[in-house]
């Protein structure tokens, strides 16, 4: 994953590539979507694919990194939002219902998660980082729909059923990303980048 080595550069070339093909993705039936990389990250490496929440995760991130990036940096960061909230703004029924696709199959993901606890706690442990980004990216969701003025209530309250879900399985530990990225994630908000998976179902830690 690339939160456990984090490169500035990738994000910002991730974030380029996704937003480039933002216009065709929101107006397409795909919740997937695929982009190709440009410069030291060419087609041939392995790319992300294309959601709105996995751009939100991208901005989100560079903006809290401004301070660290060169002018040309910067420059490409601006571009990224610009081309983001053009699209937002131009086909927003359609970004609203992509993100609604997104946030629940990210959801279900969770959910599926959960099934693989209760059969499999040490598979469950193993399984986690990947459901740390998803459970991060869903929290982009939110905020996006917050500051757009857009919020879903429904979402909110699917997402504090699953927290205590997830709370239930997990313990505190250190921040499990790349150190660079832990300015980003406050605890208190993103607590569960400060969990890991207990190891043990429900009833062996009622025994």
């Amino acid at each position: 994953m690339a939160e456990t080595h984090y490169s500035l550069n990738r994000d910002l070339e991730e974030a380029r590539a996704m937003a480039e093909g933002l216009d065709d993705y929101v107006q397409s039936e795909m919740l997937y979507g695929s982009v190709q990389g440009a410069g030291i990250f060419s087609a041939d490496s392995s790319m992300p694919s294309l959601t709105i929440g996995g751009l939100l995760l991208r901005l989100h991130r560079l903006q809290k990194l401004e301070g660290q990036m060169s002018l040309e940096q910067k420059a490409i960061l601006t571009v990224i939002q610009t081309e983001h909230d053009r699209v937002r703004n131009e086909w927003s029924v359609h970004y609203i219902q992509k993100v609604s696709n997104e946030a629940d199959a990210r959801l279900r993901g969770l959910e599926a998660f959960f099934a693989e606890c209760d059969g499999d706690p040490e598979g469950c442990a193993n399984a986690y980082w990947p459901e740390a980004q998803r459970r991060t990216i869903l929290q982009e969701i939110v905020d996006a729909l917050n500051k757009y003025k857009m919020p879903d209530s429904d979402l909110d309250r699917s997402l504090k059923s699953h927290d205590a879900q997830l709370r239930r399985l997990t313990e505190p530990t250190d921040f499990i990303w790349d150190a660079k990225l832990q300015p980003v994630y406050p605890q208190e908000k993103y607590w569960w980048l400060y969990a890991e998976p207990t190891g043990e179902t429900e009833e062996q830690e009622v025994e």
